[in-house]
């Protein structure tokens, strides 16, 4: 088998690994081989070997807005966190796909460069961030990413603008095609690196006083339907606290879903189906999920 020939090489693929040790719900079952690159190279040869082998590939960044359910995830899984540094070269950040969104908007911070504070808290990795087109208080990530450097799953390197990108609410291009980030560049502003973190310590002041930080979540779990907000409805139906198994609709914030423990995938995933029906029936209005769903019933 061509991916066991690249363990062999010192690549780094483990098997029947439980990837709630990686997801910020803690919960998920286990990878059939799971694999962290430390490179482009390696990321490269992983791909190739699925191609031969005939398996699944999944790719996963820093986990933070992702439901994997309790089967686990066939095939090889590539988490990318390993890949993670940040460049800047005067008004431009260059970070890889596993470089943190945190650490890229303060990067970009210290060096004066605006643009970025939204993101200042927002946990995800630039690949999961770019791939989904993360935002927070009014901004996202297309306001500022001038292009994006990909490996297509046939082996090729490509590099979108950002109009190639076809960004719009929580999409991308990359939804649709399968690619796989391995670096974005943003194109910034020169401004007060002291206004500029300021700002950023603001927001996440902000975030802590909103969100339950404090035990593990998804994040936002839904997106906003157009003219309503999301936690008001859920406020208003009765369901704020509503508990199934290990988790809970936060009491701090009705938009997430939090583990209080011992959760499993599939307790989020039936609190989620009954958010939505009650909603549906009540305000007739369709919830669709803002956090990935991936992987198979146990």
């Amino acid at each position: 088998m061509e991916l066991l020939d690249l363990k062999k090489q010192g690549i780094d693929i483990k098997e029947q690994i439980p990837l709630s040790r990686y997801t910020f719900t803690k919960t998920g079952g286990p990878a059939e081989y799971l694999a962290f690159p430390k490179n482009t190279a390696e990321v490269e040869k992983l791909v190739k070997a699925t191609r031969i082998d005939k398996i699944p590939l999944t790719i996963i960044g820093n986990a933070s807005n992702l439901i994997i359910r309790d089967g686990g995830i066939d095939g090889l899984v590539i988490i990318l966190t390993e890949l993670k540094e940040i460049k800047v070269e005067g008004n431009q950040v260059t970070a890889d796909a596993g470089a943190r969104i945190i650490d890229t908007a303060f990067a970009a911070a210290h060096h004066g460069l605006s643009g970025m504070e939204f993101a200042a808290g927002i946990p995800g990795s630039i690949g999961g961030g770019v791939f989904m087109n993360a935002g927070a208080y009014g901004s996202e990530m297309q306001e500022v990413v001038d292009s994006v450097h990909v490996l297509t799953r046939s082996g090729e390197f490509k590099t979108y603008s950002n109009q190639e990108m076809n960004f719009s609410y929580r999409h991308s291009i990359v939804q649709e095609t399968g690619d796989i980030v391995l670096t974005a560049s943003f194109k910034l502003v020169p401004k007060d690196r002291l206004e500029i973190l300021d700002q950023m310590h603001y927001l996440n002041a902000l975030r802590r006083y909103k969100q339950p930080l404090e035990y593990p979540s998804c994040g936002s779990v839904f997106k906003r339907p157009t003219g309503h907000f999301v936690g008001p409805m859920i406020i208003k139906a009765g369901l704020q606290g509503k508990k199934i198994g290990g988790a809970q609709d936060s009491t701090k914030h009705a938009g997430f879903i939090v583990n209080k423990g011992g959760a499993t995938a599939t307790d989020y995933l039936n609190l989620i189906h009954l958010i939505q029906r009650v909603i549906k029936e009540k305000f007739g209005i369709d919830l669709h999920t803002e956090v990935r769903i991936i992987g198979k019933e146990k």
